[in-house]
């Protein structure tokens, strides 16, 4: 199995592609979560019952739209068809969406998008133990997805004078 370190530098890096994505959207996006916290407040919250734990991983921004967005890395199988997501990560994204009074939505590797609501009315629950973490989560078939493109809309094209044309 691999490191914390490991799952985080792919996480991190999925991360980056979903806001490279949402920019080319016209979108702005800003971390947010865990990330924005050192590693001697992450490290003790990693191993608590918070919420805070579940904070979401990014803030877009468009016109007068936000949406708080949880990047999820490595939780599709390609044999089942299915996106797995923690049951405590939705229960406090449900809480985090109430309390913030913002859209959430999960975009996983293939750009899928879900929100929390979707996880739960859509999922089953999985076996256990999840892989990495060992806590029971629910999967839900990747064709009740919405496309990123449906969530955040077309990629917009460059303007010639950002491709260096005059």
């Amino acid at each position: 199995m691999p490191s914390f370190q490991q799952r985080k530098a792919i996480g991190d890096a999925h991360e980056r592609r979903v806001a490279r994505e949402l920019a080319l959207r016209g979108w702005d996006v800003s971390a947010w979560g865990q990330e924005v916290l050192t590693e001697a407040v992450r490290f003790p919250l990693r191993g608590t019952e918070s919420s805070l734990h579940w904070t979401p991983d990014l803030v877009a921004a468009k016109d007068r739209q936000v949406f708080l967005i949880d990047s999820k890395s490595r939780m599709t199988s390609r044999t089942t068809r299915r996106h797995a997501v923690e049951r405590a990560a939705v229960t406090a994204h449900l809480q985090f969406a109430a309390w913030t009074q913002l859209p959430l939505c999960y975009v996983f590797d293939n750009l899928d998008v879900l929100t929390p609501l979707d996880v739960l009315m859509l999922g089953r629950t999985g076996p256990q133990p999840a892989a990495g973490s060992g806590s029971p989560y629910h999967l839900v078939p990747t064709r009740r997805s919405l496309t990123f493109d449906d969530a955040f809309g077309a990629a917009q094209q460059p303007h010639a004078s950002e491709l260096g044309a005059a």
